[in-house]
């Protein structure tokens, strides 16, 4: 009979991702509701010092093979699937990062169940999961019940917290090597390359500054990262100021960029598109500067600016800066 909840845990350079903690909190709160144990399934090398058991997991699941030293999408959807084989859980969960949206689908269809994506609400209701998550560009919210085992979700990042310490907990730890076949692996990253620049992971950063069409060209979006390191955040930009050439994607906020959840948002010369706003209108505060009165981005704002961002920014730098000194 399925029990427990499993948790795809994702780290980079042996550390855990704050995306993977947050959803390894989900499942504590979950599994306190169904009283069952928390189930973290690591893949690969992690650092001694992260240990999961004092994050909510009851055990630890450390899964190795050759083939999972360099992501590989059948690789890790294999390797899910056999985890869940091995401890029929009642729930499934992970992030819904780049890696967690290409990947976890695969697993959910290996395992021929559903899949909720970037949730932002779980709760468990007459002993299943439901969740909330957006839909039609973030314009409204479905709540789904899952009734087939496992019950699989995404949650969306920077919306649950995360569990406080506990040293008193402890936990089991399993060696799992999964039964990958090389000639199933059809894809495989080679190399990573991480661009200079941003200091804070977009979709983890808890503020964010972003610039769009109106900065007038890409030689005025180092303001936007000044604005950004002067609050310890990440910089971000529209759909139309990366696809004119002016920043990478890898900045892109927006429905063909990236979702994020930050406490505070920041939109520069962003009329308000809703293909932006469907990668950002769950921000908890959304400031907009924005010299057009009517733009679309002020009926979602917290808080608006109307005037000139090449004066306005520069000042709230400075004036952020003589705060922090």
């Amino acid at each position: 009979m399925a029990s427990g909840i499993l948790v795809f845990i994702e780290a980079r350079q042996g550390a855990v991702k704050k995306t993977s903690l947050e959803a390894l909190s989900a499942a504590h709160t979950l599994a306190a509701a169904l009283a069952e144990p928390v189930t973290a399934l690591v893949v690969g090398p992690l650092d001694p010092s992260a240990d999961l058991a004092r994050l909510a997991a009851d055990r630890v699941l450390r899964a190795e093979h050759e083939l999972l030293a360099s992501y590989a999408p059948e690789a890790y959807a294999g390797t899910l699937a056999a985890a869940a084989a091995a401890c029929d859980p009642r729930i499934i969960l992970g992030s819904a990062s780049a890696l967690g949206r290409d990947f976890l689908p695969r697993a959910a269809a290996r395992l021929g169940v559903g899949l909720a994506q970037d949730s932002t609400e779980v709760r468990i209701v007459e002993g299943k999961l439901e969740c909330v998550r957006p839909i039609f560009a973030g314009k409204a919210l479905a709540r789904v019940r899952l009734t087939r085992l496992p019950a699989m979700a995404t949650l969306r990042p920077n919306v649950f917290r995360v569990a406080p310490d506990d040293s008193l907990r402890s936990a089991e730890v399993v060696q799992f090597s999964p039964p990958l076949d090389p000639a199933k692996i059809r894809a495989r990253a080679t190399a990573v390359t991480v661009s200079p620049g941003q200091k804070v992971e977009l979709t983890e950063a808890s503020i964010i500054v972003s610039g769009g069409r109106g900065l007038k060209g890409p030689e005025n979006f180092p303001m936007i990262q000044e604005l950004a390191d002067a609050l310890g955040g990440a910089m971000g930009a529209s759909r139309a100021a990366v696809d004119a050439g002016w920043i990478d994607h890898q900045h892109q906020v927006g429905q063909t960029g990236k979702t994020v959840s930050p406490t505070l948002y920041i939109a520069c010369g962003i009329s308000g598109a809703i293909q932006h706003l469907a990668g950002m209108s769950s921000s908890k505060y959304i400031v907009a500067i924005n010299k057009d009165p009517d733009a679309p981005i002020f009926k979602l704002a917290d808080y608006g600016i109307v005037g000139d961002l090449f004066t306005i920014v520069p000042a709230l730098t400075r004036e952020i800066r003589k705060l922090k000194q």
